[in-house]
């Protein structure tokens, strides 16, 4: 078995058919399909700053597996991220994800890393191709979807008065797009308070700094992403105090939204800003996209207080996944 390295400088149709592969795997999912350009950010940059690696296994002219590997240089310098490792479905059971498995690992090894980690199902084939070769699951997740068809908006909309009652001495900002500069030093804030959310057991904080963040907002509109931001300050000194972000894929107007990070941080915790961030950031989504029909977001399964927001908001289980954790 011959397994190619892409060049990320010059992927040629190595990485499109990578995506085409990981199109295939992944066809039996519900939600919105992933389009060249995000997954061609996801495999080829990551997050800025962390080294990346792509590989495909190719048959007849055709590429019928491979992964990613994304190696984090900021923080978390023991591990490394497949991004994704994946089989055409009719070629399953032939060796090839075992083989792209152990592949990872020594791509790891060779890093002098030990930990992989990785995102799946957390029902069969995929729990058990993971179990049978050691992996354990870490944290439990569940992807959800709200219909914008069918969302009882009135509903919303007295939800979100009922939490402005309780969120006196705020007031929010927003914008479209990148941030602009000045705001860069509150959105390290709210990145560092994402830390606070359930994470994988092994697994460190994650480091910004403004240079972080020019450049992850930077990506958002190099690979198509336009995103829908909101902040909610202090208004007695205007302290950042929570955001929320949802985008859309400007490379497949496809119908679905994207709900990203939301944070409130600790000390402004307790006045319902989750509730008002998340749904104003809703309303004005609408407003601004009107042919987007639904909304996916992921959250752990053991974040209770934002699953409890997004229930109340209409938001429905599609299906739960498990982040995976293997010792090399």
């Amino acid at each position: 078995m011959d397994i190619q390295r892409i060049d990320l400088d010059r992927p040629g149709d190595l990485l499109a058919g990578l995506h085409d592969a990981h199109l295939a795997a992944f066809a039996h999912l519900q939600g919105p399909r992933m389009s060249l350009p995000d997954f061609t950010r996801m495999v080829s940059r990551g997050l800025p700053g962390d080294l990346m690696e792509a590989w495909a296994v190719v048959e007849d002219g055709v590429v019928v597996a491979g992964y990613g590997l994304e190696l984090p240089m900021s923080d978390n310098t023991h591990l490394g991220r497949l991004r994704p490792l994946l089989v055409r479905p009719g070629r399953r059971r032939r060796g090839l994800g075992t083989a792209l498995l152990a592949h990872a690992a020594d791509r790891l090894r060779t890093a002098g890393r030990r930990l992989l980690v990785a995102e799946g199902e957390a029902k069969d084939p995929a729990a058990g191709f993971a179990r049978a070769r050691g992996f354990t699951a870490s944290l439990g997740e569940a992807r959800r979807m709200l219909d914008l068809r069918t969302a009882d908006w009135h509903r919303l909309e007295r939800m979100l008065g009922e939490a402005e009652a309780r969120a006196g001495g705020y007031r929010l900002e927003r914008w479209i797009g990148a941030a602009p500069p000045e705001l860069h030093d509150d959105l390290v804030l709210m990145m560092e308070g994402m830390n606070d959310a359930p994470q994988s057991d092994d697994v460190d904080d994650m480091k910004w700094d403004t240079s972080r963040i020019a450049a992850s907002e930077a990506l958002d509109s190099e690979f198509a992403q336009l995103t829908y931001s909101m902040l909610a300050r202090r208004d007695s000194d205007g302290a950042p105090a929570g955001y929320t972000r949802v985008y859309v894929d400007l490379a497949q107007p496809d119908g679905w939204g994207r709900q990203a990070d939301t944070v409130v941080l600790r000390e402004h915790r307790g006045h319902r800003l989750g509730m008002v961030l998340k749904v104003s950031n809703l309303l004005w989504f609408r407003e601004m996209e009107p042919d987007v029909e639904r909304i996916i977001t992921w959250n752990a399964t053991s974040n209770a207080h934002m699953l409890a927001i997004n229930e109340a908001m209409g938001f429905e289980l599609i299906d739960e996944w498990n982040a995976w954790q293997l010792e090399v």
